[in-house]
């Protein structure tokens, strides 16, 4: 039985992908330590998934480790005697504010973290595809220099624009603002990139939009469309930075992502780094996605307009996923906005509820 190494077991992606790999028939061992709940509060804690996946699938096991800790990471890798047939590194401190309170916390993790990951592949499993949840963000604010056209309820490129079908790699990452947060994606980004080129090893960086579906622990400061549609549901105000509310993102499931993470591992390459998000299939605006909710829940959000806008922050993002739909046609993408929200409302509506009182 084959058996991957998943980081951030217990978030988003790392879930996700521990129960799509485990029904693929794989073994998984997950490297979690709920950070987020020091990120964020104990709101957003993984330490419930941690235990639901334990106790639904005999195949997982969870290693309560830091990924900062050179050691014991190697020491989780030697430990698989050779018997390792994937790494999927999803472990991250995801937030542009966060990162500017501790530059040093977010730095390590995101940072020297995916390198303490990359020497242990590198020692025990150099043949094995490490798969990486980059980020968008290493573009910095480049792409908020497009020539955007200002429509009712969002910004938009022309459709003469090359980028209209979406933003590809040829964006460069230099002379702009990434927020800490993407300085410190982007060296990890770069590390990964250069081990699967300097020591030809399978590695691959999916700079992700927006990631979401029904298991995203929404916060404040991270994951908005979860965290929308959680405050049109129990009430609570909800901030808009910046932008009008008419700022862009493209949303992929966490299902179609880990799908990528699959066709990926069935054919690896050395190097690769691809843009994946929602593409044209799935996208809007902050305008459009509190329309969408209200309409779903039958509620009407609470919110405010800000002036400023996040540091790094996008006007508009949309992935050019069309380079690895070309290498891997075998994967097709399932969800658009509105069945992500649907799912998220319907699987969350009564634990919301509950405990907002």
């Amino acid at each position: 039985m084959p058996t991957a190494i998943v980081t951030g077991s217990g978030g988003l992606i790392g879930s996700e992908s521990v129960r799509r790999f485990i029904e693929a028939g794989w073994d998984v061992v997950g490297i979690e330590n709920d950070m987020r709940a020091r990120f964020f509060g104990e709101e957003a804690s993984t330490a419930h998934v941690t235990e639901e996946l334990r106790e639904g699938y005999s195949e997982f096991r969870s290693l309560d480790l830091d990924i900062r800790d050179a050691e014991g990471v190697n020491r989780a890798f030697a430990d698989l005697g050779g018997k390792l047939d994937a790494v999927i590194h999803t472990a991250a401190q995801p937030s542009h504010d966060w990162a500017a309170r501790e530059p040093q916390t977010d730095f390590g993790v995101n940072a020297l973290g995916t390198l303490n990951l990359l020497e242990a592949a590198r020692e025990h499993a150099p043949d094995v595809p490490f798969i990486f949840c980059s980020t968008n963000k290493v573009y910095g604010d480049t792409p908020n220099f497009l020539p955007l056209e200002e429509l009712e309820k969002r910004l938009e490129l022309p459709e003469s624009h090359p980028f209209h079908k979406g933003i590809d790699t040829s964006m460069s990452i230099d002379h702009s603002t990434h927020s800490l947060f993407g300085v410190s994606k982007a060296a990890a980004d770069l590390l990964v990139q250069e081990y699967g080129r300097y020591f030809d090893m399978p590695t691959v960086c999916f700079r992700g939009g927006c990631l979401t579906g029904p298991q995203h622990a929404g916060a404040q400061l991270h994951g908005f469309l979860a965290y929308l549609m959680k405050c049109t549901v129990t009430g609570t105000p909800y901030t808009v930075f910046g932008y009008g509310g008419k700022q862009v993102r493209d949303n992929i499931h966490s299902a179609d992502l880990v799908a990528c993470f699959q066709s990926f591992q069935r054919a690896p390459r050395a190097g690769a780094v691809y843009n994946m998000g929602g593409g044209r299939r799935s996208n809007c605006s902050m305008l459009e996605a509190i329309e969408v909710c209200e309409r779903i829940s039958g509620r009407e959000l609470q919110w405010e307009l800000s002036d400023e806008n996040r540091i790094g922050d996008h006007r508009w993002w949309i992935s050019d996923v069309s380079d690895f739909a070309a290498d891997y046609p075998d994967w097709q993408p399932r969800y658009g906005i509105d069945e992500i929200l649907q799912e998220m409302y319907e699987q969350n509506v009564e634990r919301w509820m509950a405990t907002a009182g």
